[in-house]
């Protein structure tokens, strides 16, 4: 079984938030998910514990799931079905992956238990458009098994309403407050919007690359499902992917190097990293009022050196 959650997760305020911020007149605080669980951190357990418990309800012995070479959604849910005794597989964005050595997280992922199957781009975006098919499904089905499926990071109403309870641990927010975190798949924005309450925002910061109109589409899609209605209170920044999904330019790094030097405190690069540089250069830009309070959600640990 999944050892327990640490919830609330907790919160960091940043006496020191750097000259950018402090000039700005903003201030900056940390959700710190990424302490909730060691082996299913941050957003990944927010959203992952609602499904897990839909499938053992559905009395599926499998989990399957997709994702790129770096998703932490991958390993997450490799760990936390070998540890409530689901079989996982995770099918792989890029069939050139398979003859590759393994990075940190597909191999974390294949220690657990999980099997990878690595699949050609066109074809895993051709699978993951028509997820919700019953076609697809079945033959999903005939090759893997009975499953419950996944989507690619997790993003799923269930997930959604997951995410959702990230706002109600700050009980204090308001017309003051814009609390970010990173998106990939969308599921925790729609959340965390979702759970707002009347004047605080959501900014959502894109780490993949060509993502405009899609993402948004996807947030609104997602909050459709697990709420019945659709919020106004978010918007998606697209200019801080920083090259692409898995990329880190040498601007974004050295950022984040100065971060960890000024806070003591080491943050993933793919996602975090890429959130926090954007709330600097937007606060820079003077695109927050003077007195905002930023608060971003760390969704998930550094990697693995």
């Amino acid at each position: 079984m999944l050892s327990p959650a640490v919830l609330p997760s907790p919160v960091a305020e940043l006496p020191d938030p750097g000259p950018e911020l402090a000039a700005a007149g903003v201030t900056l605080r940390l959700k710190r998910d990424d302490l909730i669980h060691p082996t299913v951190p941050g957003n990944k357990w927010r959203k992952l514990t609602p499904n897990l418990r839909a499938a053992a309800d559905l009395g599926h012995a499998r989990l399957l799931t997709f994702g790129g070479a770096w998703s932490h959604h991958i390993a997450a849910v490799a760990a936390a079905a070998a540890a409530q005794g689901f079989a996982s597989t995770g099918v792989i964005r890029g069939d050139e992956l398979a003859r590759a050595p393994r990075n940190p997280v597909l191999a974390a992922a294949e220690a657990a238990g999980m099997e990878l199957v690595f699949a050609d781009r066109t074809t895993y975006r051709a699978t993951l458009r028509a997820l919700d098919e019953p076609a697809t499904r079945a033959r999903l089905e005939e090759r893997f098994g009975r499953c419950y499926v996944l989507p690619e990071g997790g993003s799923n109403a269930l997930a959604a309403r997951g995410a959702a309870e990230i706002p109600r641990e700050l009980p204090d927010l308001g017309p003051q407050d814009v609390v970010c975190v990173p998106v990939g798949t969308g599921g925790t924005l729609a959340g965390i919007a979702a759970g707002l309450p009347p004047g605080a925002t959501a900014l959502g910061v894109a780490v993949l690359r060509g993502g405009e109109g899609y993402l948004e589409g996807e947030v609104t899609r997602l909050q459709r499902a697990a709420f019945g209605r659709d919020f106004a209170n978010w918007r998606v920044a697209h200019t801080h992917h920083g090259g692409g999904y898995g990329r880190i330019p040498p601007e974004l790094a050295a950022f984040a190097e100065e971060f960890e030097r000024r806070h003591a405190l080491p943050i993933e690069r793919r996602y975090v990293a890429k959130a926090l540089h954007c709330l600097n250069d937007l606060a820079t830009a003077g695109t927050f009022p003077r007195g905002t309070r930023l608060t971003a959600v760390i969704t998930g640990p550094p990697d693995a050196p």
